[in-house]
């Protein structure tokens, strides 16, 4: 491990001690090592007492930095695992990050535009509309056409501490594939080598305003998710500009129902919003936790999401696609050997697993769960059963689908935090099976047909000329096949005349050299020789070459 890497660690290590993060952890959960590490840091000691367990935790990850009040961030939608006191501590972190002084932001702004911000922007706001983990927002109006305007503008200095952090990662992980006997299984260094390249992608505000204009373009017409306007002429790698839109945070609950918001709709909502982009577009938004998402003031009978950052966006393999859509279908059946099969066939299991086996373990899991009402069952909760389950049998981490998961993860909490009766699998069930008809069948033969038919009727005039060019050359090559065919039977018939005469050859020469040793009559000896000698001349310069 580097120097900065053992700097950084001993940082994380005293942040959590001086915030008490390790009192917070039940003493069942605190092997007899865990104490003796603790010990050997004695002079850490707690200096913030007098607040909660979910402050300490809060004001830890903030100290800590991006990566850490990201990992907040996911935890502060999972209400089914933490009580609500904490859930709503964490929240904070979603958007209320303490700002950076906005003469800062005003440099970093004019050095990305490469001119004053007022010759573009009028009544630009000093004081930042929101605050976040790598990113500070402040509004202003465009001097073009004077429509109000959002500036998102990257931390300075936050590249840097990104990447001593990944760095750090990176070397607890090469430590862990060296310890752990199956590297196979858990991969440490390929699950955070993908988790970096995700982190990494939200420094580049460029990038996030091109998958901005892909989303939106991708719901243009939908009455279920907006997307903000985004002018891509200003919009740099650690600057972008967009349209400023006015909504209700998806977590305030309490202005929702004062405008009457159709909650039972909107949560099944972000449930077919999440299915449509990972299965019609294969382009989802992976982070969406309620910092990210807002909710239409207008129609609230009728209510449509309003998605923002668009830092991190997830894709998936046809073949994976194709695996998830029908795991998820078998859940629903209830039909445990077809989810062994697809793990063994998906190769996230080894194929040398024991199909029956690994069946009755899927069975034990899921049944008990599916003796309590569907609306009451976590569906991450489901997910993290099946994959602890799975290890058993050799699961193989599958990095592509860590931001699945985790989008998952914050569409479950979202759906419940606004609808707790909210069942999951009776909305996703239909999008679902409506897929897979659409992916086999007549339905899928003709709409293959459809999408190919102006490809083959540009190729249908030249089609008459490649059949028969290719009928010329089959002939052509069948011709030249039996012509090499003769000339390797000649070949072997040549071969097989030279080794008969050269075998001949050398038995004459032993028989004459034996018959002259004997003195036998010399002359049967010498013809022997002579004979032999002038078969073996034949059968050498009779070989073929």
């Amino acid at each position: 491990m580097s120097i900065s890497g053992i700097h950084r660690g001993y940082f994380v290590i005293k942040t959590f001690l001086q915030y008490g993060v390790d009192e917070l952890l039940p003493n069942k959960l605190k092997p007899w090592y865990f104490k003796l590490l603790r010990s050997m840091f004695f002079w850490l000691r707690n200096q913030h007492k007098d607040l909660s367990g979910g402050e300490r935790f809060r004001l830890a990850m903030i100290a800590l930095g991006p990566v850490y009040i990201k990992l907040g961030q996911m935890l502060s939608t999972r209400r089914d695992l933490l009580s609500d006191e904490w859930a709503e501590e964490l929240a904070v972190l979603q958007d209320r990050v303490p700002p950076f002084d906005s003469s800062l932001a005003r440099q970093a702004i004019e050095k990305e535009l490469g001119e004053p911000i007022e010759n573009l922007f009028d009544d630009f706001e000093a004081k930042p509309l929101a605050s976040a983990s790598i990113a500070q927002v402040h509004c202003a109006t465009l001097k073009s056409n004077g429509k109000s305007v959002v500036l998102k503008v990257l931390r300075p200095n936050v590249e840097s501490q990104i990447k001593a952090d990944l760095q750090l990662m990176e070397q607890v992980a090469t430590t862990l594939e060296k310890l752990l006997k199956d590297n196979r299984r858990f991969r440490p260094a390929e699950v955070i080598a993908d988790y970096k390249n995700t982190i990494l992608g939200e420094l580049n505000l460029k990038l996030e305003a091109l998958n901005a204009i892909k989303l939106r373009n991708n719901f243009l017409n939908s009455d279920a998710l907006y997307i903000p306007f985004v002018y891509e002429e200003l919009c740099h790698k650690r600057l972008m500009v967009m349209e400023r839109i006015d909504g209700i945070p998806v977590s305030n609950i309490k202005e929702l129902s004062a405008q009457n918001t159709n909650f039972k709709l909107l949560a099944e909502r972000g449930v077919e919003l999440f299915f449509t982009q990972v299965f019609r577009d294969n382009f989802f938004h992976a982070d969406m936790h309620p910092g990210n998402i807002f909710i239409s003031k207008e129609h609230p009978e009728n209510p449509f999401y309003i998605g923002l950052d668009c830092g991190i966006m997830g894709t998936l393999s046809e073949a994976d696609k194709n695996y998830l859509a029908q795991n998820f279908l078998a859940f629903f059946n209830r039909d445990y050997e077809r989810i062994a099969q697809l793990y063994i066939e998906s190769g996230w299991v080894s194929k040398n697993t024991d199909l029956v086996a690994f069946e009755q373990a899927v069975k034990a899991m899921c049944e008990p769960m599916f003796n309590k009402p569907l609306d009451e069952i976590s569906f991450g909760h489901v997910l993290l059963e099946l994959f602890r389950t799975a290890r058993q049998f050799e699961l193989v981490v599958q990095p592509q689908l860590i931001l699945l998961q985790k989008t998952l993860l914050y569409i479950e909490g979202l759906g419940r935090q606004l609808y707790p009766q909210l069942d999951l699998w009776q909305t996703a069930k239909p999008f679902l099976e409506k897929w897979m008809s659409e992916q086999a069948g007549a339905k899928a033969f003709a709409k293959k047909t459809k999408a190919n038919f102006p490809f083959w009727v540009e190729k249908l005039p030249e089609l008459p000329e490649l059949v028969y060019d290719n009928l010329k050359l089959g002939r052509k090559l069948v011709g030249s096949q039996q012509e090499m065919l003769n000339q390797y039977l000649s070949h072997q018939r040549q071969l097989h005349k030279s080794n008969f005469l050269l075998i001949t050859s050398a038995v004459l020469l032993i028989c004459g050299t034996i018959l002259f040793n004997q003195d036998v009559t010399p002359l049967v000896s010498q013809i022997s020789l002579g004979a032999g000698a002038v078969l073996w001349l034949v059968g050498w310069f009779s070989r073929p070459n």
